[in-house]
């Protein structure tokens, strides 16, 4: 465990490193919708907000926020719902920093504040082409029988190079306002130094958890299943605080007779309880 906390030391590569890093990130929205007119309102609502344009727009700040600069895009929306987006990313050049520091990457807000500066101070830079991408799938559904919809986001960032998908991870569980987050991340391959020793990871990294910042962790209940030796770290993030409001769509609280509050609320963690856990639970009511 000791060689697991200790920094590793700069490497002189023999080449372009080709390990490959890949972030999935997986985001849950769970709401109660009381009617099938309000079900489908619901479904359009998603399908608006998260649609294959408006997903662009965060993928793009994705890959401004981990240093990738965009080749290609692909994207479409779905008949009846959902939407893909696929981007095509190369590495830009970095500061001469140590690789990936385990601290959180920025907040929606600061790199909006980014964003905005290098818009005013464009920087020219020449791209070196490599095997990375970033995609996003949507998955928008309903349960007709007891009213709850859950919408569901799969994005994937594989990159090549020096650059962390990590860096996006506070971002991405911002923008989504997630209810629930699974994130898996893992290195695999192998890069060489100049003395042609392999090297299967560069960077320190003892919990994906380390990446999220302290504020936003706090909202959360965390679970870590890592496989260490095998360079595989997964995370699991749950909401703590439980506002009926919060998950109500086409409806309030005040406006819910208290008997149907009481099984909306056991149906609204229910749903939360099984996805988060990835166990079909027996309801008992």
């Amino acid at each position: 465990m000791a060689d697991l906390l200790r920094p590793l030391k700069k490497l002189k590569l023999e080449s372009f490193n080709n390990l490959t890093k890949t972030l999935s990130f997986n985001i849950y929205d769970i709401c109660y919708a009381p009617s099938e007119k309000a079900q489908k309102e619901y479904i359009a609502y998603i399908d608006e907000a998260y649609n294959a344009e408006r997903l662009t727009g965060i993928l793009t700040e994705v890959a401004q926020i981990i240093g990738a600069n965009i080749l290609n895009i692909a994207h479409q929306d779905y008949d009846p719902q959902g939407a893909s987006v696929t981007m095509l990313i190369s590495e830009l050049p970095l500061s001469e920093e140590p690789l990936n520091p385990e601290a959180p990457g920025p907040l929606p807000e600061a790199q909006a504040r980014q964003a905005a500066a290098r818009a005013i101070h464009p920087e020219a830079v020449v791209a070196h082409l490599d095997k990375s991408h970033i995609t996003v799938h949507t998955y928008p559904e309903m349960h007709p029988d007891n009213g709850i919809s859950t919408f569901r986001a799969d994005i994937d960032v594989s990159t090549c190079g020096k650059i962390s998908p990590l860096r996006a991870l506070n971002y991405l569980i911002h923008v989504f306002e997630s209810d629930i987050v699974i994130i898996d991340y893992r290195v695999r391959g192998f890069t060489r130094d100049v003395r042609g020793t392999k090297h299967y990871i560069d960077h320190k990294i003892n919990s994906i958890q380390n990446f999220v910042d302290k504020p936003t962790l706090n909202r959360y209940q965390a679970i870590d299943v890592n496989v260490y030796q095998e360079n595989i770290f997964h995370t699991k993030l749950m909401l703590k605080e439980f506002k009926l409001d919060n998950y109500l769509f086409g409806v309030r609280e005040g406006d819910l007779p208290a008997s149907d509050t009481k099984v909306v609320t056991q149906r609204l963690k229910h749903e939360m309880s099984e996805i988060y856990t990835g166990t079909n639970v027996v309801r008992i009511s």
